[in-house]
């Protein structure tokens, strides 16, 4: 297997064709994008912060994130229009299969007392979300260069109509959904 793209192409469509009967091989869902999203509330008092997760997500995805700004000023979070609380970015094609499949088969498994991801993530319309509770389980982030442990948000969005042909996608591309 040279890449998860070809993978899918031989194994993958195969699969949820003869499952779901589709017609047409047009109607096979697939893995439009993949968002990875770190906020950073504490940004607004340090501005190296964002700094700091960008060089992470960089290295994490292999592709230059986006810093997120604040859209309305709220001043219980003292928080004015434009400062920046987030970053993230927007994986597609041959980048995010890599990422994918790194994910699901090398960082996922260095999750202590790992026992699989939830399967009720779903939005509804064959979207999955989830999150992690530390950038360490990559295998490109040295423990020793971090300046503190952070959390990130990891949405796939897919082709399908259902959750369940969402799930049954993901679970053919390697996610380990819980038992």
């Amino acid at each position: 297997m040279s890449t998860l793209k070809d993978y899918y192409n031989s194994t993958v469509a195969p699969a949820m064709m003869k499952k779901f009967n589709y017609e047409n091989v047009m109607q096979i869902p697939k893995l439009d994008k993949v968002v990875v999203n770190v906020a950073a509330g504490e940004a607004k008092e340090n501005a190296k912060v964002i700094d700091a997760i960008m060089t992470d997500l960089a290295a994490i995805t292999g592709q230059k994130p986006v810093v997120c700004r604040a859209k309305k000023s709220v001043a219980n979070f003292k928080l004015r229009e434009g400062m920046p609380i987030g970053v993230k970015v927007t994986l597609r094609g041959e980048k995010m299969y890599e990422f994918v499949y790194k994910l699901f088969n090398v960082s996922f498994p260095r999750v202590r007392d790992f026992r699989g991801i939830n399967g009720n993530s779903f939005d509804g319309k064959g979207n999955y979300s989830t999150g992690i509770k530390e950038q360490l389980i990559f295998p490109e982030i040295e423990y020793d260069k971090i300046d503190k442990v952070r959390g990130m948000d990891i949405n796939f969005i897919t082709t399908a109509q259902t959750d369940e042909e969402a799930k049954e996608l993901l679970s053919l591309l390697g996610a380990p959904f819980a038992k």
